[in-house]
């Protein structure tokens, strides 16, 4: 039961990047012309209401990430949703492994950034106190939690770390010798 509800939380989690990834981040990327204006507006608002300049004025380290979501992660996202939805695909457990080490690794940076980068107040206003800080971390955080929730249930749950067959088969060979 525990896994399932999981499952549940790890197919919301990709089926929801999936537009989250198109709509906004690609933002930070492409050039405006290429998205409606309602979506450019959601952008500047999310940005001015939680004080995010790198989304308006993405750094080059952190443009590198989006392209990283982009290219390699992007693909993965419905095939992700797909199996967690489905629920005990086995097969999703190394490429989720991988995709949550990314993840969290990149998320390291983007928070430490977040935590102690003195921000300019223009352009585009970064967060200035601990409270507008720890705001924009909220945002971010479950981008590093739930990778790293991911990763623990693949390595350390049975439904997805249960010994192969082909594992117990070897093992019997060699007793038998």
């Amino acid at each position: 039961m525990a896994i399932r509800v999981l499952e549940i939380i790890f197919f919301l989690y990709f089926a929801s990047h999936i537009p989250i990834t198109l709509f906004i981040d690609l933002q930070a990327l492409l050039p405006g012309h290429v998205f409606p204006q309602p979506l450019r507006d959601l952008l500047k608002w999310y940005a001015a209401e939680f004080k995010d300049p790198m989304m308006m004025d993405p750094p080059h380290w952190f443009k590198s990430f989006i392209y990283c979501e982009a290219v390699l992660q992007m693909p993965f996202f419905p095939v992700a949703a797909y199996a967690f939805l489905k629920g005990g695909c086995k097969w999703i457990r190394t490429p989720a492994i991988v995709y949550s080490a990314h993840v969290a690794t990149t998320l390291v940076p983007i928070l430490g950034h977040i935590l102690f980068y003195p921000f300019p107040v223009e352009p585009h206003p970064g967060p200035q106190t601990l409270q507008e800080r720890m705001r924009l971390v909220s945002i971010y955080a479950p981008y590093l939690l739930v990778p790293l929730l991911l990763l623990l249930t693949m390595l350390l749950s049975s439904t997805y770390n249960s010994p192969s067959k082909s594992g117990n088969t070897s093992a019997k060979k060699k007793k038998k010798k």
